[in-house]
């Protein structure tokens, strides 16, 4: 089966939920990778450790913005290139906005959320996420082409390739195709991001105020994990509101994810369902959160949160 993976980078390096993607498309066959504006060859290279036996890159300055039409065009072009019967990519916003396109344009059914490979025992069958991660649907897919969006952190990434050729690829991109202009860009900050994320340490009201968030950024540093917060903390503006977790907010599947004085309204809940392993810190052990958690610590969160900070160093 011929696979071709679109590649997304930031500051110039492959995304990981990119590698997971081509991890994921190792899996199902002869994986080509396509990477779209200025990136280095020896940074696409390394698609090769997570699968990817080529990679095709249009060096053109103007994909450069991440724009949907050209981006939809140019994968197209590639996938007819490679030959692909499945196209795969992360789902982002970005690939959210562009595989619908693609699809149509390559006449190819499309799924989104994929959680684990398809089963090809009778015909090609997907298993999706849905309801915000409360249930999963299994879909067949039954056109000759397929696109495949896979949710993020729901692929063990593969390591153990060599390096992938590169080769420049040219795509003929209409201007007609620019005419949208992305006149700014406003991009959260952090060590860790949220939507990149494996581990997520979140906190709520119970932290009582802006003031007492270092035990959240230490336990964080020490866990290298990303930092999050319920909507009332955005809202009062304690914390950031690209911090903000949940159904109205970023919705997160990390490997773990810590909340710390978040009692669980269903609204966070909806966007930390898909978390793999879920633990609650509250002093309230009637807190709702306790319910959905792997593991909970009933206790105040200014005296579990030092000790276990302490606990997780020593062990390192």
């Amino acid at each position: 089966m011929s696979v071709l993976v679109f590649i997304e980078t930031e500051d110039g390096k492959i995304k990981k939920s990119s590698r997971e993607a081509i991890s994921y498309g190792a899996a199902l066959g002869d994986v080509t990778a396509l990477a779209l504006g200025t990136v280095n060859a020896d940074e696409l290279a390394t698609a090769g450790q997570n699968g990817a036996s080529k990679v095709l890159h249009v060096a053109d300055e103007r994909l450069n913005a991440g724009l949907i039409q050209p981006y939809a065009a140019a994968i197209a072009a590639a996938a007819s290139e490679a030959g692909a019967d499945v196209i795969v990519t992360a789902k982002s916003s970005l690939a959210d906005a562009v595989v619908g396109r693609v699809s149509m344009k390559l006449g190819a059914s499309l799924v989104s959320n994929v959680v684990s490979l398809p089963d090809t025992s009778n015909g090609f069958q997907v298993k999706r996420s849905i309801y915000t991660g409360k249930a999963f649907a299994n879909v067949n897919m039954t056109t000759d082409k397929k696109v495949l969006a896979i949710k993020k952190n729901a692929v063990e990434i593969k390591e153990d390739g060599g390096a992938a050729s590169v080769e420049a690829f040219s795509v003929s991109l209409d201007d007609s195709l620019f005419g949208t202009k992305i006149t700014s860009t406003e991009k959260a900050e952090g060590d860790v991001l949220l939507p990149e994320a494996d581990i997520v340490v979140s906190g709520g009201r119970g932290l009582k105020g802006p003031e007492n968030w270092g035990i959240i950024e230490d336990l964080a540093k020490t866990l290298g994990a990303a930092t999050g917060c319920s909507k009332p903390v955005s809202d009062m503006d304690w914390r950031p509101h690209h911090e903000h977790v949940g159904q109205t907010g970023v919705k997160v599947s990390p490997t773990l994810y810590v909340a710390v004085g978040i009692s669980g309204a269903i609204q966070h809940l909806a966007g930390v369902n898909s978390s793999k392993y879920i633990v609650v810190i509250n002093k309230d052990e009637e807190a709702p959160f306790f319910k959905a958690a792997d593991y909970g610590i009933v206790g105040d969160a200014f005296e579990v949160l030092p000790k276990l900070n302490e606990a997780l160093k020593a062990a390192q």
